[in-house]
């Protein structure tokens, strides 16, 4: 095990596609998930000005806001956005199956955050970026170690799509007792989301501060898919006059105000028994007692919601913003609560069944990794911490 500059064993790709551009997957930011490895979205023959060419099995580094954490490696040739850096290994001496990696780690993108520049849209360049050192062990150990973190993507994609299939199953069970919302062929009451609300708050603007007494949730701690995400959770101080409105217990409902156009409008049911604390992008819903908080963050995250929102969306593409004004506008039906109450049963079961899986996943990946001697190297400490952040979100959403 010798320590090594990034620079040493990769180099960024220069290549620039100079003409017919026809043909090829282009990659934007956007396309890129935080935290996850694998490209699994991109554009076919859209109009753009890319001409940054990336080939298969470089990694896609998404050098703006590298706090977002975006990395993944490109399972074919194409064009990528000038906000994103294309890092190929250099065979010789770093294995390519083993650079995705060591570019998806949490000590890397620290340290790109740390070399950034700019103040509104922080960039980090190449240049700085191969200066980052690190451990890296040699090319038979190298392998091992590929094949090992390989393993254990596959296991979590496998976990994934299960998951998935269960989310899916949820929802079409929704519109099968309750009915598609844009007909409501049940004739249902309809209200809004403001004629359901007993309470409506923001958040607080105040900062996290290291050791605060509250933890606090801010808008990357709600998934896309109306789900808790305390992989990253920060602390906060209020003074007791403040205490109160910024609140959050369990039952309540959280409503992600302002975000990027693709984000902004996340929903997600606070099922907790320990009270956090919310950020001023956060909006607090507390519903009357004959519908149930779980009914309506399901009603939000349906695929139909999904589209009400996003056009509802004003602002920049990247600072859209639905004001608790507007949320309160949206309109929504009331089926009968004991319907309510059946389907919440439902989603308790599923909730179940998911969180056998992941104890399942759990133990799989432990075994994964006890066939490696490095588990204390930094690259097997990345990978760690890469695949057991998926657990930890599912856990505290089953």
């Amino acid at each position: 095990m010798s320590k090594v500059l990034l620079g040493d064993v990769a180099e960024e790709r220069r290549e620039t596609c100079k003409g017919n551009k026809d043909g090829y997957p282009t990659v934007g930011l956007e396309h890129l998930t935080p935290e996850e490895i694998t490209l699994t979205s991109w554009d076919e023959g859209s109009d753009n000005t890319f001409t940054k060419m990336f080939r298969k099995g470089d990694v896609l580094f998404g050098r703006r806001r590298a706090y977002l954490k975006k990395a993944a490696v490109a399972p074919f040739d194409g064009i990528c956005s000038g906000d994103i850096t294309v890092i190929e290994a250099k065979p010789n001496y770093l294995l390519p199956e083993l650079l995705p990696f060591i570019i998806q780690n949490d000590a890397l993108f620290s340290f790109a955050v740390e070399k950034s520049a700019g103040s509104l849209s922080p960039r980090v360049k190449w240049e700085h970026l191969k200066s980052y050192e690190f451990e890296l062990p040699n090319m038979d150990k190298q392998r091992e170690l590929a094949e090992l973190l390989w393993a254990m993507d596959d296991t979590k994609k496998s976990y994934q799509q299960l998951i998935a299939a269960t989310d899916e199953l949820v929802k079409s069970q929704f519109i099968e007792w309750f009915g598609d919302p844009a007909s409501n062929p049940f004739c249902w009451e309809v209200s809004s989301i403001g004629g359901i609300a007993s309470d409506v708050r923001y958040g607080t603007s105040r900062a996290a501060v290291s050791g605060g007494k509250y933890p606090y949730l801010r808008m990357n701690n709600l998934t896309a898919d109306g789900k808790l995400d305390l992989s990253d959770l920060k602390y906060i101080d209020l003074p007791s006059s403040e205490l109160k409105k910024c609140l959050v217990h369990k039952g309540d409902i959280l409503f992600n105000r302002t975000n990027s156009k693709e984000w902004v409008g996340k929903t997600a049911l606070f099922d907790l028994d320990e009270d956090m604390v919310i950020a001023g992008y956060i909006v607090r819903v507390r519903v009357k007692p004959y519908i149930l908080p779980s009914f309506v963050v399901a009603y939000m995250n349906l695929p139909y919601m999904k589209k009400i929102l996003k056009s509802m969306a004003k602002g920049a593409v990247h600072q859209a913003n639905i004001s608790a004004k507007e949320m309160q506008g949206i309109q929504i039906y009331l089926p009968p609560l004991s319907l309510q109450e059946q389907f919440a049963a439902f989603v308790r079961q599923s909730d179940k069944s998911k969180f056998a899986v992941l104890n399942c996943l759990k133990r799989n990946l432990l075994l994964i990794l006890q066939k490696t001697e490095d588990v204390h190297s930094l690259i097997n400490q990345s990978a760690k911490k890469y695949f057991c952040k998926s657990c930890h979100r599912e856990n505290h959403n089953g």
